[in-house]
């Protein structure tokens, strides 16, 4: 479904502030794998993100989505296949506008053209239902206007926008990390449970080891702009917390001092 092959990006090349962000990446993830990503800061997860998402373009490598390169597809139309959810709840939504006119501005954009904002009584009837499947009372607030929601309802709003028609590919970028416990797990419940019913393709950054140990089915880890560690199936099922961190310094040659990473 997915495939990076060998992407490499320096930021400033040629300048005293030339950053390696992309080493080398290649990745291939299967339909319907969910796969975690975790990295102590400036590893490269988010630039991996923006990169596949079409933010800027690699220095060298192609990135194949469905079978189809889109290494040089323009960031707009990727973004009709590729849904993606930020760490900040007040980025993916318009504050300015409805929950409905937030959803149907989504699915739109996937069915009918920029044009056809209009909300028929099938589409109404369309999004409250995937509203109230989700049990926080959305489904009754849909005239209410997106920049008064609590963070927790307005993640669960664009992550509804991301999968209402559902996405070849579905990025999560420490989606729930600014949320307060409670609600952090509440979303991540929802977004399992999406995730699974439509088998979408993810990928999903958190800094949490442990929920990168039990999140999904496969655990990857970026240091430097590079994969350094990728395990799954039953290497992954009998791996503990120490035992990931252990292979990390191996694989690192330093200890794991990451405090954010290990319990964030």
């Amino acid at each position: 479904m997915l495939e990076l092959i060998n992407l490499h990006k320096t930021f400033a090349p040629g300048t005293v502030n030339a950053h390696v962000a992309l080493d080398g990446v290649s990745l291939h993830l299967a339909p319907g794998e969910f796969a975690t990503v975790i990295g102590s800061n400036g590893a490269g997860k988010s630039t991996l993100f923006n990169a596949i998402c079409g933010s800027f373009l690699c220095d060298r490598g192609r990135i194949r989505l469905g079978g189809q390169d889109i290494t040089f597809l323009p960031e707009h139309k990727r973004a009709l296949q590729i849904g993606r959810v930020f760490q900040d709840p007040m980025k993916g939504t318009a504050p300015g506008m409805t929950i409905e006119e937030n959803m149907a501005l989504a699915y739109t954009r996937s069915h009918s053209g920029p044009f056809s904002m209009a909300l028929s009584r099938k589409k109404y009837n369309l999004f409250r239902d995937a509203l109230a499947r989700y049990d926080m009372g959305l489904e009754d607030r849909m005239k209410t206007r997106v920049g008064l929601l609590s963070g927790g309802q307005r993640q669960v709003v664009t992550l509804l926008m991301c999968t209402l028609v559902t996405p070849k590919l579905l990025l999560l970028d420490e989606h729930t990390a600014a949320l307060d416990p409670a609600t952090a797990e509440r979303v991540m419940a929802l977004t399992n449970q999406i995730v699974s019913e439509n088998a979408i393709t993810t990928l999903m950054i958190t800094h949490n080891i442990r929920s990168a140990l039990t999140t999904g089915t496969r655990t990857i880890m970026m240091d430097m702009g590079k994969i350094i560690l990728d395990v799954s199936g039953e290497e992954r099922a009998r791996m503990s917390l120490d035992s990931l961190m252990k292979l990390y310094s191996e694989k690192k040659r330093e200890e794991l001092d990451n405090d954010r990473m290990l319990f964030g």
